[in-house]
């Protein structure tokens, strides 16, 4: 029998987006690992992909399809993770489905992850975020819609895809004015927004007349943004911020959420406060940030020196405690 026989389509239809809560982007990075796998069997095999069947998806196929990935396809040992962790699930789903494919889906578990440094996390200083909005055209027709997406952008800490999939109804601008954001894992979550980002909204809005579940963020015409269209936005905006170098930065709407995180930090926000803002899962996550930012370690440093005064510092360091606006909505969370 072929694999298809067991697989039919709900593993793309059910398993990964019913049972696993995966998100459309998610599932199309497993669909493409997929089909890289079969056509690499199947040139293997010298047989066509829908005359596969299950005895030709082997360990060792699997360890030579991943071999494939780096040396041959030149990818990195990141994207080689990824693939083997989209391969794990799918055999772990295969193992259910045919009980005799067990011991191979064993050995698939088994392979490790290839160890690898984390990638540099960087942002903006907050004079750079200051010179950026101020470099933002403020004539013409989208410049009142660009200016509010990269505000909203640093405001929340949003994904890309929280942004495109952002709609009206999900906005309540009445004070203690905040926007719900669907994140990944199907999870949402709540964020403030600053006044300035109400003001930009409401004119945003105010330009057309849109029902609740139409977009925020419109291309002409009132089609929605995606998120290749935000990035363009952003990189159109932002490209004169990059820096080139050994540890070059480019600007792009995921630099804004690092920024989001990094400003939040050196605001004396604590790290598990920063963690629902951005929808982090683990806290491990956050707490990257706090290696990030030269003001947090010169303020600790200046907090150690001799004749200091640690308690100004302390001080200073949750001067949030005292925001009743910050204090009213992790309350109504």
């Amino acid at each position: 029998m072929t694999w298809e026989f067991f697989t039919d389509d709900s593993f793309f239809t059910d398993h990964l987006p019913v049972q696993k809560g995966l998100r459309l982007g998610s599932i199309r990075s497993y669909r493409d690992t997929i089909r890289l796998f079969l056509c690499f069997v199947s040139e293997q095999r010298g047989r066509r992909i829908a005359t596969l069947a299950l005895d030709d998806l082997t360990f060792e196929r699997s360890l030579a399809f991943l071999r494939h990935l780096e040396q041959e396809r030149g990818n990195s040992v990141r994207t080689r993770n990824q693939r083997r962790a989209a391969l794990n699930t799918f055999f772990a789903y295969l193992a259910v489905r045919a009980p005799e494919m067990l011991a191979v889906c064993q050995q698939v578990a088994a392979i490790p992850v290839k160890r690898t440094s984390l990638p540099d996390t960087h942002f903006l200083e907050r004079e750079e975020v200051t010179a950026l909005f101020r470099s933002l055209p403020r004539q013409g027709h989208l410049s009142l819609r660009d200016h509010t997406l990269l505000l909203f952008l640093y405001n929340t800490g949003a994904r890309v895809q929280e942004v495109a999939d952002l709609r009206i109804e999900h906005l309540e601008l009445k004070p203690p004015a905040k926007v719900h954001l669907h994140g990944k894992g199907d999870k949402w979550r709540t964020c403030p927004l600053w006044d300035e980002t109400v003001k930009h909204l409401q004119a945003l809005l105010a330009q057309r007349s849109a029902s609740p579940g139409e977009p925020v963020f419109c291309a002409p015409k009132a089609r929605p943004l995606t998120r290749f269209g935000i990035y363009k936005i952003v990189r159109r905006h932002g490209a004169s911020f990059d820096t080139h170098g050994p540890k070059s930065r480019r600007v792009s709407p995921h630099l804004f959420r690092h920024t989001a995180a990094c400003h939040l930090l050196e605001s004396g926000v604590e790290v598990n406060v920063i963690r629902s803002w951005l929808g982090h899962v683990s806290l491990d996550t956050t707490n990257r940030y706090a290696e990030l930012t030269l003001r947090a370690k010169a303020e600790a440093l200046r907090a150690c020196e001799l004749g200091s005064d640690i308690s100004t510092v302390s001080r200073a360091r949750i001067a949030w405690k005292d925001d009743k606006t910050l204090l009213d909505w992790l309350n109504s969370l």
